[in-house]
């Protein structure tokens, strides 16, 4: 659940210029029975869950009923399982050397769909795994603290994360605290007010030092910032973000 840490006009205006700038259009509502590209709309997969297995990692998520669902690279890698009937699907890789991106696509056929999320895997697998998504909040696959992101483009911060239960989630930052109930997933997020300047955010009774956000240079790139990795990357339509991924507990 998202809430906001100042006035509902401020948060309006700022949702409103992150949607008209990076946000893809809204899907619309799709029966489960896979169509066929004719038909102008094919849903981009969801990647939900990673586990780490003694070949290297195994994703799991949802996509079109029997569609095929990549992971593919900038170098051209790609990595790919067919969805069942059900839409699931599972995806066994090696863990990589080093730091990798992909973009999660759905094809039918001769249509694809890529979405408009980023898979980042750090640091061989072994640091953080999140889908940074274009307009909304990160989403740590990894065993994250409960401040699992935070995300930010020169406008505004949205902090996020998972809480062990579904018991509110106490938030203080920039001298404001406010609780926000997780989802049933026992995800949250909620914004916060912008700041040019590395600041503390509270969550969950537990304290963390935000670096601030990563202005400037190539996009993407990934670094070491304070007690996790800072990360530059661009969404839908080049807009850049940056995000911020605390170190696991």
């Amino acid at each position: 659940m998202k809430r906001a840490m100042f006035g509902k006009a401020a948060t309006a205006a700022l949702l409103a210029a992150l949607a008209s700038a990076c946000a893809p259009p809204a899907a619309p509502q799709r029966p489960a029975e896979v169509e066929s590209a004719a038909a102008g709309w094919t849903r981009p997969p969801e990647i939900q869950t990673v586990q780490r297995a003694r070949s290297g990692l195994v994703f799991t998520g949802e996509a079109e009923p029997g569609a095929r669902v990549v992971l593919r690279s900038e170098s051209g890698a790609a990595y790919a399982a067919a969805a069942d009937g059900r839409g699931r699907f599972e995806i066994r890789m090696a863990a990589p050397a080093g730091d990798l991106w992909l973009r999660p696509e759905t094809q039918i056929g001769q249509d694809a769909a890529p979405s408009p999320d980023r898979l980042l895997i750090i640091g061989d697998g072994r640091g953080p795994i999140a889908v940074l998504r274009t307009g909304g909040p990160t989403r740590r696959l990894d065993h994250a603290p409960v401040l699992g992101a935070v995300d930010s483009d020169g406008r505004m911060r949205l902090a996020s994360g998972r809480a062990a239960g579904s018991a509110p989630v106490l938030v203080q930052a920039g001298g404001e605290s406010v609780r926000v109930t997780p989802d049933a997933e026992g995800r949250w997020s909620l914004m916060l007010r912008p700041s040019d300047v590395a600041d503390e955010i509270q969550a969950g009774g537990a304290r963390f030092a935000w670096p601030g956000e990563l202005a400037g240079g190539p996009a993407p790139r990934v670094e070491r910032a304070g007690q996790g990795w800072r990360v530059a990357w661009t969404g839908a339509g080049g807009a850049r973000q940056s995000t911020w991924l605390p170190d696991a507990a």
